[in-house]
């Protein structure tokens, strides 16, 4: 494949799921290659192996670590010819690349020292601190590092001076003047990985930061006292909880409040980056952040909202994706992780998508993983990816392009096939049909995360004990606190339940949460949501608007009579005329009260039936398909069918109009057209048909 001139254009825009280069659609799909790692007189061969694999788009780590030659001074090419980022940004505009740039200050990357420089790392004033009020240490291969405070000012003092270096390099690339399309701020800010709600950051910044967004949040020390149900005398005596120890509703504020104040510090870290970028000349590209993927399938089995605040992050950002590291017999993982990114974003997009493995990493797939979890995560919306790594280096194995250039054929091959399946199927203009939206309860979320009863430090690995740093059925409280059932596990019961029976019933569904605002839900026709006796006031409101919108909501077993701070709250009651079961009317919509998971079958039935036939069904129960249709024209279709199960499938697929075309978009051959079509599936495999439509 040849070189393509670079488009310069003047505007970039994120909207609608689309990455917009004046106006129209932009493919942002490709990879990552890390240009210090590599002898500078390979760059350009390496570059070209890309090109031929038909990526449009190299993905660039820059390391303040790599480049920093003591504080202030820095090398970007003088001394190591490999750092010269300037003359490598120019060469892939050369290649016709478009191009994402990560500049930290945190990269990880398997560094050492994750991207900060070790002067940063021995700061004691900069370090995390966890409950016991010593430091957070990432118990992460090489060797550990201590994890550092974000609420710190002199962090972001340090900061501004790596950013002073680098910005003005980025800037003199970026559009309209080169190909520099995207800049993500910081990376996979999970306080390094501590995801456990008392493990981090008890640093005394981090508590004073605490404490002025409650004094935001409540408007003063008086309205701090009466949430908490305590007597403070002075802000400095309000002290973050350091363990659970809730035994009724009114004990929970606390709780809850420290849950999200972890969740607005990533958010505030990550503005005030974004920020100081903005000001150093990069305020005409868009920014985005990539959280770490979770690791449970959904609410059914952790909190994956908690501390991930998606939507809320994208208030400050221009988009933000999760990473995906994953293998075929993951599919529901998969599933979840990317309709939650399509479901809640504003450009699906996977900053991280596995290619090769990390040298640690205990059980890696091969290339039938490969292109089987890049089916999966596009079937469900993804547009856009970053695959990690193209090309091998130090700590990472098994990519397509080898560090001297060669290339693996296999997986040039795979990846090749990947990038051209897209262009079949037109993929930048085309839409998943998903009318309904299954929303995780941030609320219990955050109550699940915060009643967790284990703590120990953390790390993105599970520890020797197996306890994941994720709240789970061996470590969450299991006390009712009051309530009717335990929220923090009944929640799982009920979000599993939801989604087994939406996958049955064949309905196009998204998964979201709670923190999404009605413009958000209006996107959806249905909006399904576990609710129990407490809901957030503004959540409330949101889904009363979303109702006399015209919006049909599903909910139960509970309709909430108590907000998030345990004081009555009857704003969603109220609006139902206090019918505590069965249907109402509401405005232009209506709610439908489920008291038990054995009804929401029946229910489901009901209401999807005013969906209307879709315009192609798949007959296997066994397998699970989805439908995206051409935002220009709806009789072109893309029809997905993903075979999750260890024994071979055969697949029927029907249209309510006949079928005049179709294209097998991974091989390009064109099938009969005759109805109906008939698909045999291997064990973990996924098909992916364009159909033209009568």
């Amino acid at each position: 494949m040849g070189t393509v001139p670079l488009e310069k254009t003047p505007q970039l825009e994120v909207a609608n799921q689309r990455f917009l280069i004046e106006g129209e659609p932009g493919a942002l799909y490709g990879g990552a290659v890390h240009y210090w790692r590599l002898d500078r007189e390979k760059w350009s061969g390496i570059l070209d192996a890309v090109v031929a694999m038909g990526y449009r788009m190299i993905s660039i780590y820059i390391p303040w670590e790599v480049h920093e030659l003591e504080r202030g001074r820095f090398d970007f090419g003088e001394i190591n010819p490999a750092n010269d980022i300037d003359a490598f940004l120019s060469l892939c505009e050369e290649k016709g690349l478009r191009i994402v740039v990560r500049p930290g200050p945190q990269i990880n990357s398997e560094l050492t020292g994750f991207g900060y420089p070790q002067r940063i790392l021995a700061d004691e004033s900069l370090h995390a601190r966890n409950a016991r009020g010593t430091r957070v240490v990432l118990t992460q291969a090489p060797r550990p590092i201590p994890a550092l405070s974000y609420a710190a000012d002199k962090f972001f003092e340090e900061t501004a001076l790596w950013y002073d270096a680098i910005c003005p390099i980025l800037a003199r690339h970026a559009y309209p003047k080169g190909g520099l399309v995207a800049c993500q701020v910081d990376n996979e800010m999970a306080y390094f990985f501590g995801l456990n709600y008392y493990s981090s950051d008890y640093s005394e910044a981090s508590i004073e930061k605490y404490r002025a967004f409650l004094a935001e949040k409540y408007g003063s020390l008086a309205g701090i006292s009466k949430a908490h149900r305590t007597r403070y005398d002075a802000l400095e005596d309000v002290d973050p909880p350091r363990k659970f120890c809730a035994r009724q509703p009114g004990d929970l504020p606390v709780y809850l409040d420290w849950a999200q104040y972890r969740e607005n510090y990533l958010v505030d870290s990550i503005a005030r980056l974004a920020d100081m970028l903005r000001e150093r000349g990069l305020a005409s590209v868009p920014l985005f952040h990539n959280y770490p993927h979770p690791l449970g399938p959904g609410g059914a089995s952790s909190n994956f909202t908690t501390p991930f605040n998606l939507i809320a992050l994208e208030r400050v950002v221009d988009f933000v994706g999760f990473d995906v590291y994953s293998r075929k017999e993951l599919f529901q993982h998969v599933r979840t992780v990317t309709s939650y990114v399509s479901g809640s974003s504003r450009y699906p997009y996977i900053p991280e998508f596995i290619a090769g493995v990390w040298a640690w990493y205990l059980n890696p797939g091969d290339l039938r993983d490969e292109e089987f979890v890049t089916k999966a995560a596009l079937m469900h919306g993804i547009k856009g990816f970053s695959r990690y790594m193209l090309v091998e280096r130090d700590r990472w194995l098994d990519s397509p392009i080898r560090r001297d250039g060669t290339v693996r054929e296999d997986k040039a091959h795979v990846f090749g096939q990947a990038n051209r399946m897209l262009d079949r199927l037109d993929w930048q203009h085309m839409d998943l049909l998903a009318p309904v939206a299954l929303l995780a309860n941030r609320d219990y979320d955050r109550l699940e995360a915060a009643s967790v009863l284990v703590s120990f430090p953390g790390d993105f690995l599970e520890t020797p004990s197996t306890f994941s740093e994720y709240p789970n059925i061996l470590t969450v409280d299991e006390s009712d606190i009051g309530f009717q059932q335990p929220v923090q596990l009944a929640k799982r019961d009920w979000f599993g339940a939801w989604y087994e029976n939406l996958e049955r019933s064949r309905a196009g569904f998204v998964i979201s949460d709670t923190e999404a605002d009605l413009e958000l839900l209006a996107q959806r026709r249905i909006v399904v949501l576990t609710t129990f006796e407490f809901l957030s006031a503004q959540t409330q409101r949101t889904l009363v608007d979303y109702v006399r919108q015209g919006g049909t909501l599903i909910i139960g077993p509970t309709i909430p009579t108590l907000g998030a701070d345990m004081e009555p709250c009857t704003i969603l009651s109220d609006a139902l005329g206090g019918n505590s079961a069965g249907s109402a009317e509401l405005g232009e919509g209506s709610v439908h009260v489920v008291a038990s998971p054995g009804d929401m079958a029946a229910v489901l039935g009901r209401v999807l039936a005013g969906l209307g036939e879709t315009p192609v069904t798949v007959d296997n129960q066994l397998l699970r398909s989805t439908i995206h249709l051409n935002s220009a024209n709806p009789k072109d279709v893309v029809v997905f069918i993903a075979n999750p199960t260890d024994e071979p499938q055969t697949a029927t697929v029907t249209a309510e109009t006949p079928i005049v075309a179709c294209q097998d978009a991974w091989s390009g051959e064109q099938l009969s057209s005759t109805e109906p079509l008939m698909c045999e599936l291997l064990p973990y495999t996924v098909h992916a048909f364009r159909i033209a439509l009568d």
